[in-house]
C-alpha cells in the first residue's frame, strides 16, 4: 500500500472512489449505509449534515485544482440572496477541463477572478455579478448587487466599472442592473419595491433617510422616501403581531411622522408579488397630489414584464 494509502481518509468531508480505494476501502464500502453519494464518484459520511458548501466541495473534486465555484454556487458560497437554481455551477479554464455530471452546470472562462472563501475557490462578488446576469431576471440581479454592497463586498461605483469593462456573456445586462444598484438597503424585499416604483417610471426615493433632532440624535429611518414633499413608503414584512411593545412603538412613531405632516405607506408582500399595479397606483398617486417635480403623468408600464402579479 502506498504512502497516499497510510493516510487515515475523512470520511466527514466529501472524497472520491480513487481517494476511498487510496485510503483501503473497497468498493463495496462505498455502498453501504454509512456512505452516501453525493455526485457521479463522489461521496461523504452518512451522518455528515448537508450543506451548500458540502455540495460545491463534492462538485469541485470532479474537476481539476484550477476550477473554482461560479454563478449560483458562488452565491451560495457568499450567503447571497438568489432565487432557486438547483444545479451546482463549476468554472473551468479550459475547454479540454470540462466534465458532464448530472446536477452540475460547466462553464470555461479563462479571465477569471478567483477568491477562497471558507476553504473554497469561489469567484469574486463582482465576477459573480456578471456570471448571473444571464442567469437572473433584472429584479433579481439588483437584489443580488444590494446585497453584495450591504455585505461590503463592493460598491456601487465598483459594481458599474467592473461590469462596464467586462465582456463576458451578460456583461450588457449586468451593467443595466448595476446602475440600479444602490448603498444602505435593507432588505431583498425593499429592493423589490424600490425596483417597481423606479420601474414605474417614479423619482428615485431617498434610501433609509434619517431623520435626527437638534442635537444630531437619530429620531426616525424611512425605508424610502421623497423628503421635498414628505413621502415615506415602507415594507412591512411581518404577517402578524408578535411583540406589542414593537407594535406600540411602530405606532408611536407613525404618529410623530403625522404630526410632521409626512405621509406614510405601508407595502406588504400581496402589494408587491400579486397586486403591484395597485402599489404604483397608490404611489404615483400620492407623489402627484404632494406635486413632487417628474412625477410622470401616468406611470410607465416597464414594470410589468418583473412584477406580472395575481389576479
Amino acid at each position: 500500500m502506498s504512502e497516499e494509502a497510510d493516510e487515515e481518509l475523512d470520511l466527514s468531508r466529501p472524497f472520491t472512489r480513487k481517494q476511498a480505494i487510496a485510503a483501503g476501502m473497497k468498493p463495496k464500502d462505498l455502498r453501504v449505509a454509512g456512505v452516501r453519494r453525493l455526485h457521479r464518484s463522489v461521496y461523504v459520511s452518512a451522518d455528515s449534515a448537508d450543506s451548500p458548501q458540502l455540495r460545491i466541495q463534492a462538485a469541485l473534486h470532479l474537476f481539476v485544482g484550477s476550477a473554482f465555484a461560479s454563478h449560483a454556487s458562488a452565491a451560495r458560497v457568499w450567503d447571497l440572496p438568489i432565487p432557486t437554481l438547483p444545479d451546482e455551477h463549476i468554472t473551468v479554464l479550459h475547454a479540454k477541463h470540462r466534465r458532464a455530471n448530472p446536477g452540475i452546470r460547466c462553464h470555461v472562462q479563462k479571465a477569471v477572478d478567483v477568491r477562497v472563501r471558507e476553504g473554497i475557490r469561489v469567484s469574486s462578488p463582482v465576477q459573480l455579478f456578471v456570471e448571473l446576469a444571464s442567469l437572473l431576471t433584472l429584479v433579481d440581479l439588483v437584489v443580488l448587487g444590494d446585497a453584495m454592497v450591504k455585505k461590503g463586498l463592493t460598491t456601487p461605483t465598483t459594481l458599474v466599472t467592473h461590469c462596464e469593462s467586462s465582456s463576458v456573456r451578460g456583461a450588457k445586462a449586468a451593467v443595466r442592473a448595476a446602475r440600479f444598484v444602490r448603498a444602505k438597503v435593507d432588505s431583498p424585499m425593499e429592493s423589490r419595491l424600490r425596483m417597481l416604483l423606479v420601474l414605474a417610471g417614479l423619482p428615485e426615493p431617498e434610501i433609509n433617510l434619517v431623520i435626527r433632532d437638534v442635537d444630531g440624535e437619530p429620531l426616525r429611518r424611512y425605508d424610502l422616501s421623497w423628503p421635498q414633499v414628505k413621502v415615506i413608503v415602507e415594507y412591512d414584512g411581518r404577517h402578524h403581531i408578535d411583540r406589542k411593545n414593537q407594535w406600540e412603538s411602530d405606532l408611536d412613531r407613525r404618529e410623530a411622522i403625522d404630526d410632521s405632516e409626512w405621509r406614510i405607506l405601508v407595502v406588504v408582500a400581496n402589494g408587491i408579488y400579486n397586486h403591484p399595479e395597485v402599489t404604483v397606483q397608490k404611489v404615483w398617486a400620492l407623489l402627484r397630489k404632494r406635486g413632487l417635480a417628474g412625477v410622470p403623468p401616468r406611470p410607465a408600464d416597464d414594470w410589468r414584464p418583473h412584477f406580472p402579479g395575481r389576479s
